[in-house]
């Protein structure tokens, strides 16, 4: 996944045969490490698996964190992800209030008033200090925009579906968005972030950007 050397990618997702469910994953991030939940890497591996004859348009699948539905219509996939649960509803360090959640994996969570606040250094202080992914999230006018600092990539990423679960699970706590909500990463892709009962959907839309052949002599 080296982006000035290879193709260029925050992790690496393989399936694997399973008897229960369409297939079970092994998730890679940048750095080789494993990661045993990715938001947005659950959408673009159902929309592969579909594709490629693996799994039906609604399929489930095993992941590290749990097992996953998610479907597929066109290039628009919707993910159920897993459980949140929250490891602290207030952690005060570095003049900051966190939010402390898991939602496939942990993520800390601090609210800001504006989306240049963003402080990469600090980011990596927090995500060493309690090994999390950590994200700054701004609501302006019921609309979430979310910076993530990822733990495996180590620095911002233009997207990460798991925190931006952590952002809308918390602002919905806190009554600041309903139970859908818009949410545009740094990457400025809109996706939709819903509440399901106890559960959280994560959906937008999955493009192609390249097939890889490797010819075996």
């Amino acid at each position: 996944c080296d982006r000035f050397h290879g193709i260029g990618a925050d992790g690496l997702i393989v399936l694997v045969p399973h008897h229960d469910f369409s297939f079970e994953w092994q998730f890679y991030n940048a750095d080789g490490s494993e990661a045993a939940m990715c938001g947005n890497g659950s959408r673009a591996v159902a929309h592969y698996a579909h594709r490629e004859g693996l799994a039906p348009e609604t399929m489930k699948f095993l992941t590290g964190a749990g097992v996953i539905t998610a479907t597929v219509s066109g290039e628009i996939v919707e993910s159920e992800l897993t459980l949140p649960n929250v490891l602290s509803e207030s952690i005060k360090e570095e003049g900051r209030e966190w939010f402390f959640v898991d939602t496939g994996v942990p993520h800390l969570v601090t609210i800001m008033e504006d989306y240049n606040e963003f402080d990469p250094q600090l980011a990596s202080i927090m995500r060493h200090r309690h090994n999390a992914n950590v994200n700054y999230v701004q609501v302006k006018e019921g609309v979430l925009y979310v910076r993530t600092f990822e733990r495996g990539v180590e620095g911002e990423t233009l997207a990460c579906g798991t925190g931006m679960a952590a952002c809308f699970f918390y602002m919905n706590r806190l009554g600041l968005v309903g139970d859908k909500a818009t949410v545009y990463p740094t990457s400025k892709e809109e996706l939709t972030l819903s509440k399901h009962g106890e559960m959280i959907h994560l959906k937008g839309q999955v493009v192609n950007v390249f097939n890889v052949v490797r010819e075996v002599k």
